[in-house]
C-alpha cells in the first residue's frame, strides 16, 4: 500500500469511526492558508478538529508524537479560519487518530480525545 493511501484509508476509517459514535463529519481535508485539518466533526456538544497519522507497523516515531508544536499551531489557526466562517456554539477540542497498518489493510488504531489544548499564546507568537 503506498502512503498516499494508506492516509487516505487512515482518513476514511476515522470518520466512520466518528459517525459509529454519534459524530456527524462536517469537512474532511479543510485547507486555510495555515494548513489542512483531516477531520472535521461533531457531537451535541463538541466540535472536534482531528488529526490523523497513518503509520507503518513498529513506527519510530508514534503519530501523537507526529504532531509536534508547529503542527499543533497550524491546526490551530486552520480551526481559527474555520471558526471565522461558521458559527459554533460547542466546547472545541483537538483530537489525534493514529491508524497502523501492515502494508496490506489497516491493523490497529488509537483515538486520543483532547490531545492538546487551544494555546492562546501560542498562537499570538504568530500575530504579534
Amino acid at each position: 500500500m503506498k502512503k498516499a493511501e494508506a492516509g487516505r484509508r487512515g482518513e476514511e476509517f476515522c470518520a466512520k469511526h466518528y459517525e459509529a459514535h454519534g459524530y456527524k463529519i462536517l469537512e474532511r481535508n479543510y485547507h486555510s492558508r495555515y494548513g489542512e485539518i483531516d477531520v472535521i466533526a461533531e457531537s451535541a456538544d463538541v466540535l472536534a478538529f482531528v488529526e490523523v497519522k497513518t503509520r507503518v507497523e513498529a513506527p519510530l516515531v508514534s503519530g501523537a508524537e507526529g504532531v509536534d508544536e508547529n503542527k499543533r499551531r497550524r491546526c490551530m489557526l486552520t480551526a481559527l479560519d474555520y471558526l471565522s466562517k461558521h458559527e459554533v456554539q460547542k466546547q472545541l477540542r483537538f483530537d489525534v487518530f493514529e491508524v497502523v497498518h501492515n502494508g496490506e489493510r489497516l491493523t490497529k488504531f488509537r483515538m486520543t480525545e483532547d490531545a492538546y489544548q487551544f494555546d492562546e499564546d501560542e498562537l499570538k507568537k504568530v500575530f504579534y
